[in-house]
């Protein structure tokens, strides 16, 4: 497959989870899909979630967790069979009502048209001061 046929994926799968359709975005995986989210304490999101059933619960948890109130993918770079996406987003934490932004990068593995493996990097101590459930008194 071409890098431009590999945006264009990944255009697609990034389309699909704009309007809600992560169903639609499950057909876009491989069986054996891997998403790799870095651990933010109170999160339940962080981790490595495994093929389409354990994607499926991370975009379920994420729902629950947080109302994501802007976000956008501003670039798209492919080399091969990767594909890297920049952009930015904001998000309420549910349980804190704290939000917070973020740029963030991700990096998409695709094979035979489907998503393999992507692994997502963003801010993760703005994170973890929305989840925090307990503020600290300066002394």
């Amino acid at each position: 497959m071409n890098e431009e046929a590999n945006i264009e994926t990944i255009r697609r799968c990034y389309e699909l989870y704009s309007s809600g359709d992560i169903s639609g975005l499950m057909e876009h995986l491989s069986p054996d899909a891997a998403f790799s989210i870095p651990e933010v304490e109170n999160s339940p999101c962080g981790g490595i979630w495994y093929g389409r059933e354990g994607v499926e619960k991370f975009f379920e948890l994420q729902e629950l967790a947080e109302e994501i109130t802007d976000w956008e993918a501003r670039e798209f770079i492919a080399q091969n069979d990767r594909v890297v996406v920049l952009g930015r987003s904001t998000a309420t934490v549910r349980a804190t009502g704290r939000h917070y932004s973020t740029e963030w990068v991700h990096i998409h593995t695709l094979k035979d048209n489907k998503l393999v493996t992507s692994i997502k990097f963003f801010d993760t101590a703005a994170a973890l001061r929305a989840f925090q459930k307990v503020t600290t008194a300066l002394i």
